[in-house]
């Protein structure tokens, strides 16, 4: 079977979708107004709960996932759904302790969160790194996948394809603002789920002979390793592009190969370090994703009010349960129905090829094509997510800040126009350089954490670390980079997630003890300082003031050391990894203990800018504990019974 194109019913369908959400978005563009920023920027922060937890998962979910899990499926099988997963458990955490405080500040953007708590240096150089990560990373490569799959299956050229998302894209996010990309969100989250269950079932009725259970079943009871959740560090998978490359003896280009034998065998353990999928660097990955994530962020904070939001990110976890049957088992059955074939016969050159060669040759007459606008849906959603956020924070966190600080709710508006229409346009350049890629989903979450853990570090602690100071949290951005460079370079056998869960605890570390020489000295009861970055008079606050005690709050903090550090040094010990040396998780557990002796030993007085948390600001109601519980019962469930 060879990488079809849609017949002319499927080209029918797919064009009259795409031509109705264009049309659709351009209404609601016009229909709505967007004559201030807190229109454009945030929908006049007016968002019901279902319209929350549909944009958050038609923002979320896109090519990199439908394409570029579904390739990690084909090569590396089930255990890569723990991003999806334990993104479950991640979002009812940050709906229970991240979203208040956001808020209760009533920001527009995470950078202006960390100036409220820190200061504008911090705010800046974080400005900056999310514009180029945006741009540079996240456009880019759904772009690129988007593009993949329309050349695939219609024939067209990837530039073609590219330009084709960017005008798509542009019809309804430019000109409407977050609202627009909003209520477009909530019918493409429907087709979206509706046509990746398609997909699926129509792959895995072909495995099951007309059954879509029993095609489950022939899957797990024929590729086992396939269904590991949990990799030791002995596993490995076949490099669908090497073992191409190598039996043609020729590159993508036409080039002679340079490659050897045994390069197209990887480690899988290298990608998904076993327990680092439940404690460790996942946890860095997932946090700061859907917790400091501006264009993930973002739709919660137009939500009427916390409640609304907690609902709308609830309904959202719930929904993060259900993605992997169409994410990552269509993948999976690819393989089984290839893997006994010549790698230079193959239809499927690179893994990211497995759902388009998926949807060309199992799915039925009118619902290919609707399966492909439902990935043409989700490509949208989340460039137009990324595009609305890239442009919200270069207006209020660059434009308003530094070019012009008196610039009109109308001016702003424009600006951010225009500043959504250049990202586009740099990403659609960037794009076509990602066609080298292996697994692109990979690549993605590799460089994403470059920045993560600092990032995760700084807000966690802005958050519950009542001595954090502004110079502490600009050492720790500053020093992410670099550190993860560093370990990149001279410990390369480390898997990233434990590389992050590194990071973390060294940002931790550093953010502590910067803290402790930066920061002012303790008040007595009644004693005055001065603010000296602002001149403001600061008093010990009265004991009668009822806060979240202290105690609390470092423990807290420590579970999070333990729950990364402590859990990774723990499980390099007990899952040695090729390469890496013993000494390693030694390292971590003793930073990890060192944090937490520092944590609960700091004597240092509340930093001028701490962030006031009563208890009753992380109280949430009956149904939101309801569906917490259910989440991690159901979780537990999969993990005992695949792991």
């Amino acid at each position: 079977m060879g990488l079809g194109q849609l017949g002319t019913i499927d080209t029918l369908i797919f064009g009259t979708y795409i031509v109705g959400v264009i049309l659709f978005g351009v209404w609601i563009a016009n229909r709505e107004k967007t004559t201030t920023a807190s229109d454009y920027f945030l929908a006049s922060r007016s968002l019901p709960w279902w319209a929350v937890g549909g944009s958050l998962i038609a923002s979320n979910i896109s090519a990199e996932q439908i394409i570029g899990m579904n390739g990690s499926g084909f090569e590396l099988g089930l255990a890569i759904a723990a991003y999806e997963l334990m993104a479950a458990i991640t979002l009812i955490l940050v709906a229970k302790f991240f979203l208040p405080v956001f808020l209760k500040q009533e920001i527009y953007t995470m950078p202006q969160f960390l100036e409220e708590r820190y200061d504008g240096t911090v705010r800046t150089i974080m400005s900056v790194f999310w514009i180029a990560l945006f741009v540079f990373v996240n456009i880019a490569t759904v772009l690129y996948l988007g593009a993949l799959a329309i050349e695939t299956l219609l024939g067209v050229d990837l530039i073609y394809g590219i330009i084709g998302l960017v005008l798509y894209s542009a019809s309804f996010s430019i000109f409407g603002g977050l609202k627009a990309v909003v209520w477009t969100d909530v019918v493409q989250v429907v087709v979206l789920m509706l046509g990746g269950t398609v997909a699926a079932y129509g792959i895995l009725s072909v495995v099951g002979d007309g059954n879509v259970f029993t095609g489950i079943a022939n899957l797990f009871q024929a590729l086992p390793d396939h269904f590991e959740m949990l990799f030791e560090p002995g596993d490995t998978y076949l490099d669908v592009a090497n073992a191409h490359e190598l039996s043609t003896g020729l590159t993508p280009d036409g080039e002679p190969t340079t490659l050897e034998a045994g390069d197209e065998v990887k480690s899988s353990f290298q990608l998904l370090p076993g327990m680092a999928l439940l404690f460790g660097g996942m946890w860095i990955t997932n946090g700061y994703y859907w917790g400091n994530n501006q264009y993930i962020i973002q739709r919660a904070l137009a939500s009427k009010d916390l409640p609304e939001a907690q609902r709308g990110v609830a309904f959202a976890a719930f929904m993060k349960l259900f993605i992997p049957f169409f994410a990552v088992l269509p993948g999976i059955a690819a393989w089984y129905l290839l893997q006994d074939q010549d790698p230079a016969n193959l239809p499927i050159t690179k893994a990211d090829q497995a759902f388009p060669w998926v949807l060309a040759n199992y799915v039925g007459i009118g619902f290919t094509g609707l399966t492909f606008a439902a990935l043409v849906a989700a490509i949208g959603s989340s460039v137009s997510s990324m595009v609305n956020s890239t442009s919200t924070i270069f207006t209020m966190d660059i434009y308003n800040k530094f070019i012009n600080p008196t610039a009109t709710e109308g001016r702003q508006v424009r600006v951010g126009q225009i500043a959504a229409a250049v990202s586009l346009v740099i990403g659609a350049i960037v794009a076509p350089a990602l066609g080298n890629a292996g697994q692109v989903f990979q690549v993605i979450q590799e460089y994403t954490g470059f920045i993560s853990p600092g990032v995760l570090v700084v807000f966690v602690f802005g958050f519950f670390y009542r001595r954090g100071t502004a110079k502490a949290a600009l050492l720790v951005v500053l020093s992410s980079v670099p550190l993860s460079w560093a370990f990149q370079t001279l410990m390369p056998d480390l898997p990233f997630l434990d590389r992050m869960a590194f990071i973390f605890v060294i940002s931790a570390l550093l953010m502590i003890v910067v803290s402790q020489f930066t920061g002012r000295k303790k008040l007595a009861p009644g004693e005055e300082s001065v603010n000296h970055d602002t001149g403001d008079q600061i008093t010990n606050r009265d004991s009668h003031e009822k806060l979240i005690k202290d105690i609390k709050l470092r423990n807290g903090l420590c579970l999070a050391v333990i729950g990364i550090g402590g859990a990774t040094g723990l499980r390099l010990l007990l899952q040695p990894v090729p390469g890496v040396p013993l000494t390693m998780s030694i390292i971590f557990m003793v930073l990890s203990l060192v944090v937490i002796a520092l944590i609960y030993t700091d004597k240092t007085a509340d930093d001028y800018k701490a962030i006031d948390l009563h208890p009753s600001l992380f109280r949430t109601r009956m149904g939101f504990n309801i569906a917490a519980v259910v989440i991690i019962l159901i979780l537990a469930f999969l993990y005992t019974w695949l792991g």
